[in-house]
């Protein structure tokens, strides 16, 4: 009888063989099952051999216990399957050999991704992405953990997305040195449908340069031609690269590094973090000629196509990147601005997180606004606009305020927990018993007062003003 297992396995002891066989105990039970063949190990040594032997690299047993890792932290939605990540690791311990055997042996095949849809940052439309099922997640890490140290030191200095050492910090303060250095008109290049045009075979050709395990090449190919499953339809695709797991970023990266190889050798500065990319020009007209240049290479050579109405060539005042404006003046002069509809997605989320109608604990409320708070701050750190924290924070106090009135409900509640708190008697009974809405009694001096900044601050409260303060 197969013993249970429950709660976290031991990391040791997993990916071996089961203890019984029907009945009867394996000899080999204490060898790793996803360990890479010692035969296979010794000639993938050499740096010369390497992309000979990757799948060997691939189900090496760390290697799969560090992709096992990053899956159960991630989390994430179950694929189609549901089997969810949590529940990976039990079913490793119990199938491990036969993936494995399948991984070497090249019959692995990735099941269709779940599509589903979210808001785009942006706020225009939805953001397809696919979800893996959690195996194929586990494989997917696993290759590109493989695949990193041979792509990624080759690519461009210029491109900061989703890159080892990398961020979207970076790619600003390099925009920003650009744009001091006087080169303050910009390129501003969004693709249309990115991830959903990808060729297939120029992406293979791209890998085919540099890896020569056909095992791996297949596996990837199988990803990108696995479908989507959509409504109860599996949907097979031609083109594009789903959204949602873990090989995405490298494939996009790898097939926009052509466009980043061109723009080098044609000597333009420029910043690319995905699919968003940015030239510098010091001229309207250079803009003009770079704009055009830069089209021929994505729609002729990556067959990729440019959004006219997003894309444009302008003065860097009137773009933004990445959520950020950078503002320059005549003496050339630099800051980095919060772009409005950043401001306009933070305050969104906020309201989110103080709808007054929204039944959890304040210090569940909390504890959710400070992770996004802190979250946020950490993003647009670089910003220079420091009187504009104050305001927000101000803002978000308000809406605080507003959500203690409405849960104290009844009148004398109100009343008592304001007397409580350093009103008056006299005061705490007009604002109880005021007609006016929360929100107007919100920024009352009394309410001011009463839960103001020392009070949130007892309550746990993370403030914006003081994260953005250290950051500057």
């Amino acid at each position: 009888m197969r013993p249970r297992m429950s709660g976290k396995q031991p990391v040791k002891n997993l990916f071996r063989k089961s203890q019984s066989q029907r009945g009867e105990v394996n000899p080999s039970a204490s060898e790793p099952v996803l360990e890479a063949d010692s035969t296979r190990t010794s000639h993938s040594s050499g740096s010369n051999a390497d992309n000979d032997f990757l799948m060997e690299k691939v189900i090496a047993r760390g290697n799969i216990l560090s992709a096992l890792e990053r899956v159960e932290k991630n989390k994430g939605a179950p694929g189609i399957d549901g089997m969810q990540a949590q529940e990976l690791r039990g079913y490793l311990v119990k199938a491990g050999a036969k993936l494995r055997e399948e991984l070497l042996n090249g019959s692995y095949q990735p099941q269709p991704v779940r599509r589903v849809e979210i808001p785009k940052a942006s706020g225009g439309g939805m953001r397809k992405l696919g979800i893996p099922t959690v195996r194929d997640r586990l494989v997917q890490q696993a290759i590109l953990q493989v695949l990193i140290p041979i792509f990624d030191p080759t690519f461009s200095e210029s491109s900061f997305g989703f890159r080892p050492g990398k961020s979207a910090q970076q790619a600003i303060a390099k925009a920003k040195g650009f744009v001091e250095a006087g080169y303050v008109y910009v390129v501003d290049i969004d693709l249309e449908s990115f991830f959903d045009r990808v060729n297939h075979d120029k992406l293979i050709q791209l890998l085919r340069n540099r890896i020569k395990d056909q095992r791996l090449l297949n596996i990837i190919r199988r990803y990108l031609n696995a479908g989507i499953m959509d409504h109860g339809l599996c949907v097979r695709q031609e083109s594009g690269v789903p959204q949602g797991g873990p090989l995405s970023p490298l494939l996009s990266n790898l097939m926009l590094d052509v466009l980043d190889k061109e723009l080098e050798r044609r000597g333009h500065r420029f910043v690319r973090f995905a699919d968003d990319c940015n030239v510098y020009v010091k001229s309207r007209r250079a803009s003009e000629r770079a704009f055009e240049g830069i089209r021929k290479i994505l729609e002729g050579r990556l067959k990729l196509k440019i959004n006219q109405t997003k894309s444009a060539a302008d003065f860097v005042n009137r773009r933004k990147f990445l959520g950020i404006k950078l503002q320059t003046n005549a003496g050339g002069n630099t800051r980095v601005r919060l772009a409005e509809t950043s401001e306009e997605r933070f305050k969104a989320r906020i309201r989110e997180l103080t709808n007054r109608n929204w039944g959890v604990s304040f210090e569940e409320r909390i504890r959710r606004m400070n992770e996004y708070i802190r979250g946020w701050s950490a993003y647009f750190r670089v910003v220079e606009t420091p009187t504009k924290w104050p305001r927000l924070q101000g803002w978000i106090l308000r809406r605080l305020r507003c959500c203690q009135l409405v849960q104290w409900k009844r009148g004398k509640t109100k009343g008592r927990n304001l007397r409580r708190l350093g009103i008056s008697p006299q005061n705490a009974k007009k604002i109880a018993g005021s007609r006016h809405g929360p929100w107007n009694l919100a920024h009352t001096t009394q309410l001011h007062v009463a839960l103001g900044t020392a009070y949130w601050r007892k309550q746990g409260l993370v403030f914006l003003e003081d994260l953005m303060g250290q950051a500057s």
